[in-house]
């Protein structure tokens, strides 16, 4: 008799043991899911913020660009005139050009 109580205990036991390992295991599984989905989500964040950097810079670049050819070609009319001046001449105006006339 002693020796079926005992059984039924250490069954109990066991049975208890084994639902705890289940619950563990759920517990574990459902942590992985969840790390899993937040690298996710900062993944397309990440992504998106790198998206959103590349076109930032781009832009920046293209206006830097403009700038930079605009600020070359005003230097270089400026040193013609002064080098026309320098000569003893005088800017005139055309229509798309300028002239540097002697006199």
């Amino acid at each position: 008799m002693t020796d079926l109580k005992t059984s039924n205990k250490d069954n109990l036991k066991q049975d208890s043991l084994d639902k705890n390992d289940n619950q563990a295991a759920t517990q574990t599984s459902l942590n992985k899911q969840d790390t899993s989905m937040q690298e996710n989500n900062r993944q397309q964040i990440n992504s998106q913020q790198v998206s959103i950097k590349s076109w930032s810079q781009k832009i920046l670049v293209v206006i830097l660009c403009v700038a930079s050819f605009y600020g070359g070609w005003k230097s270089y009319e400026s040193n013609m005139v002064n080098e026309c001046t320098a000569n003893g001449g005088q800017m005139i105006e055309g229509q798309k050009t300028m002239i540097c006339q002697l006199s």
